[in-house]
């Protein structure tokens, strides 16, 4: 099944989550998508490609300085990748339609160590059909995505750690 038809189920749970509680889990897609393409520049414009990282799982979070969900989610992924990356979990943050600069001075102040890639022409939002922000997908070590997530979760909680590593050994 492509990315766009499981997306529309994605954003309809989603919706439907966000309804809900912000504290919730991730969505499973049913059908196991392949990860579209990633290639973006961080804030010393070191490249990153998603396939760099096969063999990690990888959450590909999207967000912007503008959005306030996005913007209180910040602490919580940095916990969330101290608490993963010794089990080999990759956190790459994309900030959509805003420039390096801008995205430097908004976190100048805020301590992140995972990397945070910029995407001024909002590209990769569209190649990963991101209609709301934040939204987040976890790609296993294999590039498939096994889950998503459509809006402010607090990624730090245990529920969403143990359903991040509970891929590490899932059969497709």
């Amino acid at each position: 099944m492509k990315l766009s038809a499981l997306y529309i189920t994605l954003f309809s749970l989603g919706v439907f989550a966000k309804a809900h509680s912000a504290s919730l889990g991730l969505i499973e897609f049913p059908q196991k998508p392949i990860a579209p393409a990633l290639g973006l520049a961080d804030l010393t414009g070191k490249m990153h490609k998603l396939e760099d990282y096969k063999g990690n799982i990888v959450l590909v979070h999207f967000w912007a300085t503008w959005c306030p969900p996005c913007r209180r989610e910040l602490k919580a992924l940095q916990e969330a990748f101290e608490k993963l990356r010794p089990k080999g979990v990759v956190i790459l943050a994309i900030n959509v339609g805003e420039g390096r600069e801008h995205v430097r001075r908004f976190l100048s102040n805020r301590s992140l160590t995972f990397p945070v890639l910029t995407d001024p022409s909002a590209e990769s939002r569209l190649r990963w059909q991101v209609t709301a922000m934040p939204t987040t997908y976890v790609v296993n070590q294999d590039g498939v995505i096994f889950f998503g997530a459509i809006g402010e979760r607090n990624w730090a909680k245990n529920l969403l750690i143990q359903q991040i590593l509970s891929i590490q050994d899932a059969p497709l």
